[in-house]
Order: C-alpha cells, then structure tokens, then sequence
C-alpha cells in the first residue's frame, strides 16, 4: 500500500490510512519535517513472511523546499532485551543537493506493444546520496593468458541508500503511479538544486 500527495494534512492522513502504528510514525516523520512545507511524500507499507513470523515495515519519504526525509519504522518480536513486543522507527534528512542520483527502473510487459503513459507492471526507486555505497571488486586481468602478474582490482561503485520496490501485482496500480509521482518531484527538486544560484 503506497499513498502520495503534497501537503502536510494529507501525509498525517496518509500515514493513518496505513494503520501502521500510526501515532508512532506521524510522530516521528512531523519531529523531521518541522515547519517545512511538504512538497511531495510517498507512504509505502510491505508485509514480509520470515520463517514463522509476519513482519510488517513501513517507508515514508517526504519531500519539502530543501530537504529530502526518510523514515523506515519496524516492529520486532520479543527479544532478549525486551519482553514484549516493541517497534523501531529511523528518520534521516538529506540536502537536496546532496542527493546524487534518482534512479528509477521499470519493468514493463510487451514493450513491442508499449503506449506511452501505460504504467509498468513494477517500478524500483534508488536514491543515492553517499551514506552508503556498495562496492564490487573482482581480481584485474590483461589479455596474456601466460601472465602471471599481480593487475590489482577492478570493480564498480554503486549508490545504495535507499531502494523501493512496489509492484502491480503485489500492490496495486495507484501504488505504482504514487510511487512514480513521487520519484519524478524528486527528480524535479534535485535538478533545480543543481541549477547555480539556487
């Protein structure tokens, strides 16, 4: 279940909508937003099945003049460090400008019949922005099959920060429409960050 808007009334309800613990994650999300006015926000709730147990998790990402937020929220069973139940919630606020890249993947079925404006059947958002990079190294080569030098490494850097990925199937249309409503305002404030002067 995704939902998307741009004000600060329809984010509270949004996040209410998804029944998810609710005062817990408006709390947290309004604490990061402050006074700033909501431009855009995605609300995206996944239930995932690990071995015995239900685990529910939920993503809100808000956009405001200057800053992009994210806040995930988990509930975990008891542990050894508590007895009940309980639930973690994280909020992270990034600069605009600091975001590196908006990376937007769709899968789309019978491209060879594909009309402009038919929304994919799945859409993965990654939003880099340097907290966390992964990195592939693999052992260098050159082209002599007899030599036996030490090349170094070759490999790729890639932004990894944040990678949602909502489905047709899974959650519906308005969630994949949402998503990509989303992801093109943030594609939109990161250019005009990028524009010298601003």
């Amino acid at each position: 279940m995704a939902k998307s808007g741009t004000t600060t009334q329809g984010l509270r309800a949004a996040i209410e909508r998804s029944g998810y613990y609710p005062a817990l994650v408006a709390d947290a999300v309004e604490a990061a937003v402050g006074g700033e006015p909501v431009s855009s926000y995605l609300v995206h709730q996944e239930t995932t099945f690990d071995s015995n147990e239900v685990r529910r998790h939920v993503t809100v990402l808000v956009l405001t003049g200057n800053r992009f937020i994210v806040s995930h929220t988990d509930e975990q069973a008891p542990d050894a460090g508590s007895t009940t139940p309980y639930a973690t919630t994280s909020t992270e606020s990034v600069k605009i400008g600091a975001i590196s890249s908006v990376v937007v993947s769709r899968v789309v079925s019978n491209p060879e019949s594909y009309t402009p404006g038919t929304l994919p059947r799945e859409v993965v958002l990654t939003i880099g922005w340097g907290a966390v990079s992964r990195l592939d190294l693999e052992p260098a080569a050159c082209g002599d099959p007899n030599c036996d030098a030490d090349h170094g490494y070759t490999g790729n850097s890639t932004a990894d920060d944040l990678s949602l990925r909502v489905s047709e199937a899974g959650d519906g249309p308005d969630t994949v429409r949402q998503t990509l409503v989303f992801a093109q305002a943030l594609s939109e404030a990161t250019a005009a960050s990028a524009v010298p002067g601003r």
